[in-house]
């Protein structure tokens, strides 16, 4: 999930008649497919987990990193990668992502350890963290205000929404060759944009296609929205420069990083990924399981008191004084946990169990996933008809009702009356509350801080898919029968998994009523 970009409010827009120049549409080619490629990280993964396992020898509580090591790193380093671009600079690090992105696909194209594979997942997420939110800041200033600025977000949107469904399809039928390509096909892809971002990506007071952006005064500073520094790199902390007249930004001590801080974070999560996925091999007596649960709390408490104590924290802890904020980021995390702990039961039932192969397992989850790609564009005014509350309940709802569904399908399911019903159920949920909960997420926050609320409400939703895919992992793995069982009783095996997912599911739910009282009785 990704969230609208903070813009400006009271700058002049531009003509609707304006025409892009081949520059400008050259910046959304290579904004809009970096999107798309991020978007298709996680689905490539789920379907090609069966053939990856099969590979390398690895169980399922191993397996699970390829999903929840994208995840982490994308989460994990969300508010980090946030500070880096705003003291860096958008361009430089775009780019370097790019970069980044491209060579960790090779090694983990040629990964002969799990391990390895998981390390390279962890990179991928961070540079998505990077690219992500920074590809809608430039948006932001690169697009001038209104129509041609809707008209661009509108793209890059819709190439999001599309990315998980397109890596769907492009997985199963890759992962019938080999489970690599679906890791290496991202790398020439990315490498070509970074050819084009070299040449389009705007620097420092480059933005709007090399002229002054729209609303620029005499002196050449444009209007911005409350909070934000000139150039490139929006939403500085306070205390920092703006850099030299050559556009190059400053050199800020390194304690306005954050490193500390985002070093704790990411290895809190690390560690009770890890630690979830120890318990079945270990039991809850050994420290390879319990020990590394309880160094996460020590960790992520750690975290906490380092943010607290940093006069440039990378937590905007105003922004958990938001309901509004609090229930979206909590709807929205068991929203995208609960549907990708489905999609990896499934996977495994499906192809583990059953036989099928990638392309067809793929296939079976597109109701899920392609309505989103329609109705993306339409999202906005659905949200203004109906309202943000209303359409959560309802989006957490229809999945719930899914997942309830799924756990009383006989094993072998048929597919037209057990598991298709299910992914209408969830592609529906996503359609009436994925752009609800990202609009409701900041509604209440005052404009100078809707950045950081974004980067905090992101953070949840990729925390949120990690915690759900490990636990479901790491229940298939303790509940699977001995060798030599029938397919029934591993599919029955399956069930514990299932109701976490719909328990998950049930939390959103439950979330988004009170969202409902709120409403009733006033403001959040």
């Amino acid at each position: 999930m990704t969230s609208s970009p903070l813009l400006p409010s009271h700058t002049a827009p531009a003509p609707a008649h304006a025409r892009w120049s081949p520059r400008m549409w050259g910046l959304l080619v290579v904004l809009a497919g970096n999107m798309l490629i991020d978007a298709l990280e996680v689905s490539v993964a789920l379907v090609a987990l069966p053939a990856i396992g099969t590979d390398l020898g690895a169980p399922l509580t191993a397996m699970q990193w390829t999903i929840t090591g994208f995840a982490v790193g994308f989460g994990g380093l969300m508010l980090f990668g946030a500070r880096a671009v705003a003291l860096l600079g958008r361009r430089r690090v775009y780019l370097a992502a790019l970069v980044g992105f491209a060579a960790a696909s090779l090694v983990g194209a040629l990964a002969e350890d799990p391990s390895l594979l998981t390390a390279t997942r962890v990179v991928k997420g961070f540079c998505a963290a990077l690219t992500a939110p920074t590809g809608l800041a430039i948006i932001a200033t690169a697009f001038p205000e209104g129509p041609q600025r809707n008209r661009a977000l509108s793209v890059y949107t819709l190439f999001g929404a599309g990315g998980f469904t397109a890596g769907l399809l492009l997985s199963g039928w890759l992962t019938g060759f080999s489970w690599r390509l679906t890791f290496a096909f991202p790398a020439p892809a990315v490498l070509v944009l970074f050819v084009l971002g070299l040449r389009l990506i705007p620097g420092a007071g480059e933005e709007n296609g090399g002229g002054p952006p729209p609303g620029a005064t005499a002196g050449g500073r444009a209007d911005r929205p409350p909070g934000t520094m000139t150039g490139d790199r929006v939403g500085r902390p306070p205390g920092t420069t703006t850099g030299d007249r050559a556009g190059r930004p400053p050199r800020p001590p390194l304690r306005r990083y954050g490193f500390a801080s985002a070093a704790a974070f990411l290895a809190g999560l690390l560690a009770l990924v890890q630690g979830i996925a120890s318990v079945p091999a270990h039991g809850w007596a050994d420290l390879r399981s319990t020990g590394l649960l309880a160094l996460a709390a020590g960790l992520l408490a750690l975290f906490v008191a380092l943010e607290r104590a940093s006069a440039h924290p990378l937590i905007r802890f105003e922004a958990l004084r938001s309901r509004a904020m609090i229930r979206s980021a909590l709807g929205a995390a068991c929203l995208n946990g609960s549907y990708l702990g489905l999609l990896f039961v499934l996977t495994h039932q499906l192809q583990s169990l059953a036989g099928w192969s990638p392309l067809r397992t793929a296939a079976a989850f597109l109701p899920a996933a392609a309505p989103l790609v329609v109705t993306a564009l339409f999202s906005g005014r659905i949200v203004a008809r109906f309202g943000a509350p209303r359409l959560i309940a309802a989006g957490a709802l229809l999945p719930f009702t899914g997942y309830l569904l799924l756990l009383r399908t006989p094993w072998p399911p048929a597919y037209a009356t057990g598991i298709l019903p299910t992914m209408l159920l969830v592609g529906a949920g996503f359609v009436l509350s994925f752009a609800a909960l990202n609009s409701q997420a900041t509604s209440q926050l005052p404009p100078a801080e809707r950045g950081a609320g974004s980067g905090l409400y992101q953070t949840a939703v990729q925390v949120g898919a990690a915690l759900s895919v490990a636990l479901v992992a790491a229940l298939l793995t303790g509940s699977a029968p001995p060798a030599g069982a029938d397919p029934a009783e591993f599919a029955e095996a399956c069930r514990p998994a299932l109701t976490l997912v719909a328990a998950v599911g049930g939390l959103g739910l439950l979330t988004a009523l009170t969202g409902l009282r709120s409403r009733r009785t006033g403001p959040p």
